[in-house]
């Protein structure tokens, strides 16, 4: 496993990976407030975004090492720091934090210019798409998130 380290999800710094995305109007609750189920696609866009880029750059497809395997996400823990309000567009900063034996944790952070307004992990598991199980990742995937998880 490798070393686990503390990110401070709260600092744009912590991220190598932003992705945009625009707040809509169908995104806010009675109080004009963006709603949480909102905030939770904001971070699904992000969690997207950063296994298919990581994957892509390995030279894989974004579902694991082969047809079978694909990840699937087994806990989510959002923390609303700050309200925010449309219209406008938000930033998720996206990384990976640990690596488990079948599990990869993730860390996001949503800012608006360097604020801010909800910080998230989330667990995906390997998942064996025939035998539906849990399973560990491949090697030659696992060697790509390990150094991912370092850096």
């Amino acid at each position: 496993m490798a070393d686990q380290k503390t990110f401070d999800l709260t600092k744009r710094a912590t991220f190598g990976l932003m992705t945009p995305v625009t707040i809509r109007f169908s995104d806010t609750d009675m109080l004009g407030h963006i709603n949480n189920v909102a905030t939770s696609a904001y971070f699904e866009a992000a969690r997207c975004d950063l296994f298919y880029r990581l994957m892509a750059d390995g030279g894989m497809t974004g579902r694991g090492d082969g047809p079978n395997i694909d990840f699937v996400l087994a806990r989510v823990a959002i923390d609303f720091r700050k309200e925010f309000f449309y219209p406008g567009t938000v930033e998720v900063g996206s990384r990976f934090i640990r690596l488990g034996n079948r599990s990869i944790t993730t860390g996001y952070g949503l800012f608006i210019g360097e604020t801010c307004h909800a910080t998230a992990e989330c667990v995906n598991v390997f998942f064996d798409l025939d035998a539906r199980v849990s399973v560990p990742p491949p090697a030659s995937v696992r060697a790509i998130l390990e150094a991912a998880v370092t850096t």
